[in-house]
């Protein structure tokens, strides 16, 4: 049996090694290494991929959240909520623009937003809302569209965790997650479901005036060069990159699906133990399995953790603090205890290894493993 990994890039990059090098090598021969014919291909090709009208990349999915957020115009003191259980990022440019961050509780089965906790959130001062699709599920969207429309409130997808995954609405119309709010946005870092092999982002929109505007400022404010109509940063996605995510974009479905067969079987060795809550998967939306997620019950997360890396299988805790208990955003309208599932979560989940290499010699092994540690 190969080495578990928690993701194997090698695996994945051996079988396509040879598309890969040779549209390194062809960027490498132009010598067009910042914004190359291969950025604008990318765009177009995963514009018409995600349906959405605009395609701007960028340095990373960081900086896509913050060049949403200065796009729509967002000031100091505008209050933007989203969800405690989620990355670091998603709050640090809230923070960083001098927004507001408003932090709610999640849902204990789909790990996003709680859209009873979210409409206890809005105040006079709330702008906007930003969903995190977390671990490849999708946010409850239907009703987030509903209390954005009625508020008034614009709608920023962080979509990092779950490109490709499509959301059905009640009059059958699907749409990928990422194009159904006012601006979506994704990070093409190595380890995501589509990643590059450095760092990478993008924000696409169907709205005109935004994607204008996002064009502009993530090229220092410009239009036109060296005319500045906005602040503006340095965000880009080098040519190199963009190369290699047009390769790895056309097996993006496919690879997909292979984490989808995984979970699949992950989730049938284990249904029927009440120490594991397996993820959901909805019946309106698709889950791309960015991570595969349980709920230990009952038994020592932590130990369980040990257990299978002294057994060679790596598992991970996504993410061990929520965020209204990390030290750099610590707030005085929130305290211990004020996010129950969010804690709860925190305490108890541990991803297994889930990529598109991932072979069922390996997952017996892992379920075996986790299977000897729940009942001994």
């Amino acid at each position: 049996m190969e080495q578990i990994m928690m993701v194997d890039l090698h695996s994945q990059y051996q079988k396509i090694k040879e598309e890969i090098d040779r549209e390194i090598f062809s960027v490498i021969e132009s010598t067009q290494f910042i914004n190359g014919p291969s950025v604008k291909t990318f765009q177009d090709n995963f514009k018409n991929y995600i349906k959405a009208k605009h395609v701007i990349t960028c340095g990373n999915g960081t900086d896509a959240l913050q060049i949403a957020m200065m796009a729509l115009g967002l000031k100091p003191g505008d209050e933007v909520i989203t969800a405690d259980f989620t990355f670091v990022a998603t709050v640090e440019v809230i923070a960083l623009l001098g927004l507001k961050p408003v932090l709610v509780d999640v849902d204990s089965e789909t790990f996003t937003i709680d859209i009873e906790k979210l409409k206890a959130a809005i105040t006079p001062k709330t702008k906007a809302i930003v969903p995190v699709h977390l671990f490849g599920q999708a946010a409850n969207m239907k009703e987030i569209v509903k209390i954005a429309k009625q508020h008034n409130l614009y709608i920023i997808e962080d979509t990092a965790q779950a490109i490709g995954a499509e959301y059905t609405f009640e009059n059958d119309k699907v749409k990928k997650l990422g194009t159904i709010g006012d601006i979506g946005c994704t990070s093409f870092f190595p380890s995501k479901n589509l990643g590059c092999f450095g760092d990478g982002g993008a924000i696409f929109t169907n709205n005109d005036e935004y994607a204008e505007k996002l064009h502009s400022i993530v090229n220092h404010g410009m239009k036109v060069r060296y005319y500045h109509d906005n602040v503006g940063v340095n965000s880009r996605l080098d040519t190199i990159q963009a190369a290699i995510l047009n390769v790895k974009l056309k097996y993006l479905d496919n690879y997909n699906m292979a984490r989808q067969n995984a979970a699949e079987y992950y989730n049938n060795a284990f249904k029927n133990f009440d120490k594991l809550q397996t993820p959901v998967v909805q019946d309106n939306s698709t889950h791309c399995f960015h991570q595969y997620t349980l709920v230990t019950k009952n038994i020592d997360r932590d130990k369980l953790r040990e257990y299978l890396n002294s057994k060679e299988i790596p598992a991970m805790v996504y993410y061990p603090v929520p965020l209204h208990l990390q030290k750099a955003y610590k707030d005085d309208r929130y305290k211990k205890g004020d996010f129950p599932v969010t804690e709860m979560l925190s305490k108890s989940v541990i991803s297994l290894p889930m990529h598109t290499e991932l072979e069922k010699e390996q997952q017996d092994y892992i379920i075996e493993c986790v299977l000897d540690f729940i009942n001994e």
